[in-house]
């Protein structure tokens, strides 16, 4: 079935609406949405995907685990992919996710549930060898973390050596938790950092992620951060656990410290928790819980349930409703985001809700403030799901002869003109050149499915943009040595690798360098097939009939396109950009009389001679396809070192494994 334009549109800005906040949420620390409107966009873009299959694409948002992984750590490979849970909101969802199960066992079986309390901390994969702890990495991306290790040991409650269970410590265990704060300890955290001058953060979990990915591990070791185990990515030798209440046990045996948990042989006593949960333990908690989690006992069982390519379907995070308080709006402003996109903002009187202060709210649009009738002034009741800025749910008092709040017909920020596509609700500033815009712009340049510019984090950025040094990404390109000398924690070494990275980013193709870009409704699979039609100076000059005509590019994609490259902006960054030297070629075609032409990889596990990215666009120049996820169409499996759950898929539907130099064989 044919994709029409407006649902592709609507698609393609989901994808980078998700994207863009995994990203706040996961590396940056500094979410701006609730986990249940997070989920409520996942679920809108998983309906789409679902009426429409041919718009789904490999590096979709459903189709991996939500996260990513700053450069400014070491990268660590799973032993295996840390997934995400599906969620369930009230009772009737729980009581469906109960019946699938049940479909999914064989008749007569059933189940026992293992409840715990769902823990709002960092995700930690700790990993022993013969009982000594050797790695602490972040979740990541699921598969590649950040090598915290350094950190991790300075977590309060992380034993370096395991205790022996019955004589043993498993041979090789990595072992899974939540890193959290206090609430106690947050506020003696926040207390220090107002004192000092610098900003609080935002709620306990920003805080305890912040703390461990520090570069100093004596900044963490201040922060009294508290490790809880729920799980494991690997266990080899030594004693054997053949259920999660096993695994639990020999878990405090071993010396980690375990939260209460219960276990039930119905899902009406699961239920039964949930709600007594909520009223007597929820509120003496000292640390942050927003739901249960909800496992199948019996490892057997779960093999039989198995995984989808996101999330295990014997387990399910059972959430709470969000909190409520009510408080007066001081102010009405507008920020500006990394695509220029207006999103309206209420700053109110300081109230205390879910555990934190909340000053400010977000009103996600201008057709949401419309909606609400909000004015400064006026009384509101707002609402907290999860530890992040809530929103507005109604205005419970309005202000007397308050003036309306309008979107403005200027950037608040560089004056730039103001712009609405018809077929959506946002605003956005036309300047790509807006210093608001500009930090997040160049992070989005140099990321992984971009430019790929290892070193330029968010730190980095921060000085090269507040030196007033860098206004734009063609600056990158006109960087020296002692231009990053002159910043903080910077030394020779680390000054030529990242200038190194700049230079190598010149010879990244044109899809990426189109996707680094930031071009409105552009994602990673419309960059692609941009560069396989035009060279960039082509593209900029095209007309958005003549985009039109590229397959999968619709009106709205082709008339973005059109106005971003007519800007007189955009065509001094272009011609700065071909005098530094990045590749603006037209990408080759994929080799049709390939014998690959139309195979489908996948790829798994570490490579030697090359990374994943690369070996994918291998296969693409060949006419082949790289997929996320395995399936009975895929062609081969590629398995490099530490292959994930994806080579034991592929076992198990008879898909052909190749080793690496098997891979290299084929592709020569």
């Amino acid at each position: 079935m044919a994709v029409p334009p407006k649902i592709r549109a609507e698609i393609d800005v989901l994808r980078d609406e998700i994207r863009e906040h995994d990203r706040l949420y996961y590396l940056l620390d500094a979410p701006k949405i609730s986990d249940t409107e997070y989920d409520m966009l996942m679920r809108r873009l998983k309906d789409l995907e679902a009426g429409y299959p041919a718009a789904l694409t490999p590096d979709s948002p459903t189709q991996r685990v939500s996260g990513g992984v700053s450069p400014e750590f070491a990268p660590v490979r799973h032993a295996a992919p840390m997934l995400s849970l599906d969620n369930a909101y009230g009772e009737d969802e729980i009581r469906q996710w109960h019946e699938r199960v049940l479909r999914l066992l064989p008749a007569g079986e059933k189940p026992d549930y293992v409840v715990e309390a769902k823990i709002d901390g960092l995700s930690c994969a700790l990993t022993y060898d013969d009982g000594r702890l050797v790695r602490g990495a972040t979740r990541g991306d699921g598969e590649v973390g950040e090598d915290v290790t350094a950190n991790a040991r300075m977590v309060h409650n992380v034993p370096f050596r395991l205790k022996p269970i019955r004589g043993s410590v498993p041979k090789s265990l990595e072992i899974r938790g939540e890193v959290v704060m206090l609430s106690e300890d947050f506020k003696r955290v926040n207390e220090a950092q107002k004192a000092s001058g610098r900003e609080p953060f935002a709620n306990p979990r920003n805080c305890a992620a912040g703390s461990l990915r520090q570069k100093d591990p004596r900044v963490t070791a201040k922060r009294r951060l508290r490790f809880f185990v729920h799980s494991f990515g690997s266990w080899e030798g030594g004693p054997e656990v053949g259920s999660h209440t096993e695994f639990l046990a020999a878990s405090k045996a071993m010396g980690f410290v375990v939260e209460p948990y219960e276990v039930y042989d119905s899902i009406e006593g699961v239920i039964g928790r949930y709600r007594d949960f909520r009223e007597n333990v929820l509120p003496k908690l000292p640390y942050a819980v927003d739901g249960l989690v909800i496992k199948v006992d019996s490892y057997p069982q779960q093999r039989r349930l198995g995984l989808t390519s996101k999330s295990p379907r014997w387990a399910v995070a059972f959430k709470y409703p969000a909190q409520q308080a009510s408080t007066v709006v001081e102010k009405l402003f507008a920020s500006v985001g990394r695509t220029g996109t207006l999103t309206p903002v209420a700053q109110v009187k300081p109230t205390y809700c879910a555990g934190v202060t909340i000053t400010n709210v977000s009103l996600h649009n201008f057709d949401e403030v419309e909606r609400l009738g909000i004015h400064e002034g006026d009384s509101v009741l707002i609402e907290r799901a999860g530890e992040v800025i809530p929103q507005v749910v109604k205005v419970t008092e309005r202000k007397k002869g308050a003036r309306r709040f309008l979107p403005p017909k200027k950037c608040p920020v560089c004056g730039g003109r103001v712009g609405k596509e018809p077929e959506f609700v946002a605003y956005y500033c036309e300047n790509p050149s807006c210093p608001a815009q500009i930090r997040r712009g160049l992070l989005h340049f140099a990321s992984r499915p971009a430019l790929d510019i290892h070193g330029l984090g968010e730190a980095v950025v921060e000085q090269l943009t507040a030196s007033g040094r860098v206004k734009d990404f063609a600056d990158l390109y006109t960087l020296t040595k002692d231009d990053f000398l002159a910043l903080p924690l910077f030394a020779d070494k680390r000054a030529e690798n990242v200038l190194a990275q700049i230079e190598a980013s010149k010879q990244k193709p044109l899809s990426k360098l189109v996707y680094g870009l930031g071009i409105r409704h552009v994602g990673e699979k419309t960059a692609e097939t941009l560069a396989e039609q035009f060279g960039l100076d082509a593209l900029a000059r095209a007309s958005a009939d003549d985009l039109q005509k590229v397959p999968e590019i619709g009106p709205i994609v082709a008339q973005s396109l059109a106005e971003f490259f007519a800007t007189p902006e955009v065509q001094d960054l272009l011609a700065r950009l071909r005098k530094a030297g990045l590749n603006f070629s037209k990408l080759e075609r994929p080799k049709t009389g390939s014998p690959l032409a139309g195979k489908t990889f996948v790829f798994t596990g570490e490579l030697s001679s090359m990374t994943r990215e690369e070996a994918a666009e291998k296969v693409k120049s060949l006419g082949a396809k790289a997929s996320g996820s395995v399936s009975a169409k895929t062609s081969y499996v590629v398995a490099g070192q530490s292959p994930g759950s994806k080579l034991q898929h592929a076992l198990r539907l008879g898909v052909a494994i190749l080793s690496e130099p098997d891979f290299l064989k084929l592709v020569s």
